[in-house]
């Protein structure tokens, strides 16, 4: 008997893996982008003597092989009814440079966010989320770290600091692990996602959001996003 639970068990396991695939792609950018915006940090002398070079927004960010970056992509339709563990590990945001990193990222429902601040400086971390209960912390110390949770689903969640204006962060929130950012290549990747169909959404903070309805099956299903300026 223990043997046939053995091999039963390692059936499901093996089927369960093999019916798991991956979303990857990439997001194009066409068009113009627009000039980046140079920050001015000359209001906290402490921040500006951070930065032997200039600082730029990140509002847009294009990449040489013309993509964008900071794009967030997520399964936004075909996990109902499915349940997902929380995990155990933090997902940080830090205040450093008088700038937050980083500056769009993920978490799920219930997953503490770590909140730190490396600068010696006055931060104040100030969220300004609609279906979570917002939160406004100062943070006066270096090296000080406070903690937080989500309870909701919300895309996206701004984060701010009223002390200094130009420091903004977004969060997306999911109640599952499917979602990614993309970076210098413009590429992501979403692992281990169940065989279905799906509505993948991208959003970005400037040119806003894009859906499509794909199908993963046994292999690699390949998605692409095109913005323009």
């Amino acid at each position: 008997m223990k043997k046939f639970f053995l091999f039963v068990t390692l059936f499901f396991v093996l089927n369960s893996n093999a019916f798991a695939s991956s979303i990857t792609g990439k997001v194009n950018f066409t068009g113009q982008a627009p000039a980046p915006e140079q920050i001015s940090m000359n209001a906290d002398p402490t921040c500006a003597s951070l930065h032997s070079e200039p600082v730029y927004a990140q509002t847009v960010l294009t990449n040489p092989n013309e993509t964008l970056q900071n794009v967030f992509v997520y399964v936004k339709e075909g996990l109902d009814g499915k349940t997902f563990e929380t995990p155990s590990t933090p997902v940080t945001i830090d205040q450093k440079g008088c700038t937050y990193h980083p500056h769009v990222f993920g978490i799920q429902v219930g997953q503490t966010l770590e909140i730190m601040n490396s600068d010696a400086t006055l931060h104040n971390i100030h969220s300004l989320a609609e279906k979570n209960k917002p939160f406004n912390l100062g943070m006066p110390i270096q090296g000080m770290k406070l903690t937080k949770k989500f309870e909701n689903p919300e895309i996206m969640v701004k984060m701010k600091c009223d002390v200094h204006p130009w420091m903004s962060a977004f969060i997306g929130v999911l109640p599952h692990p499917f979602f990614s950012v993309t970076g210098t290549e413009g590429t992501f990747e979403i692992k281990d996602l169940p065989a279905g169909e799906y509505t993948i959404e991208a959003w970005h903070e400037k040119y806003g959001v894009q859906t499509q309805k794909i199908t993963v099956g046994e292999g690699p299903a390949d998605v692409e996003f095109t913005f323009g300026g």
